[in-house]
This record gives structure tokens, sequence and C-alpha cells, in this order.
């Protein structure tokens, strides 16, 4: 069973970019998805999940109003679109799936996952 991360790169800031998290061989559908960054020199950061339902998001304040998660269960594939990047979103983006937390008041904490990908990277520069 295995997460896969694609879709990231260099972007101008202002830009925009989709990542894509692929989920194999375990019922993607049935759990929740969530991204995480760590920018170089940083803590791992949580910025969106998503509930198996595909309509309840959760975000950081940090991204709410410029990202936006979703997936599609019949690809077994989430989604991250990200709109007005910027310099503070350069980072390695991750996906998981996570096994112990809660999502409340808007906000999510995450510190356990049953799986989570390698990651792809961001890097927002002129």
């Amino acid at each position: 069973a295995q997460l896969a991360e694609s879709g990231g790169g260099l972007v101008q800031p202002g830009g925009s970019l989709t990542l894509s998290c692929t989920g194999s061989g375990f019922p993607f559908s049935n759990y929740y998805i969530t991204w995480l960054r760590q920018a170089e020199g940083k803590d791992l950061e949580w910025i969106a999940t998503i509930y198996s339902d595909s309509r309840t998001t959760f975000y950081a304040d940090s991204v709410k109003g410029r990202f936006t998660i979703y997936r599609d269960n019949a690809k077994n594939t989430a989604y991250l679109q990200m709109n007005r990047l910027t310099t503070e979103d350069t980072a390695l983006y991750v996906c998981a799936n996570p096994s112990s937390g809660y999502c409340r008041a808007g906000t999510c904490s995450w510190d356990g996952y049953n799986y989570k990908g390698e990651g792809t990277q961001v890097t927002v520069s002129t």
C-alpha cells in the first residue's frame, strides 16, 4: 500500500499549481487524505484535509482561500490546487492518510499516519 505525489515544480510568485496524490493497495475511498508540507529547516506543517465523503474539508490559515483540496475516489486520487503562490509556499508537499488525531473548529491536528508519500517539491521563485 502506498501514496504517491506528483505535479510539483518551479512556479513564479502569483502562479498556480495542482498536485496529485494517488493511492494504491488500500481502499482509498474509505480514508481521509491530508496534505502536509515541509520547508527547508522547518517542521512538518499540516495544510489541508479532506474526508472520505469528498465534501468535508479543512485548511490551515496559511493557505485558506488560496488552496483547494478535492478528491476523485474513482481514480483513487486526491488533489491540491494551489493559487496565488508565494515564496513562503516553497516546500516539499506530502500527502498522507492520517490514523490518529482530529479535526474540529475548522482545523486539524494529526499525530499519526497509516501511509505517507515521499513528497513532491514545489518551488516558488522568480
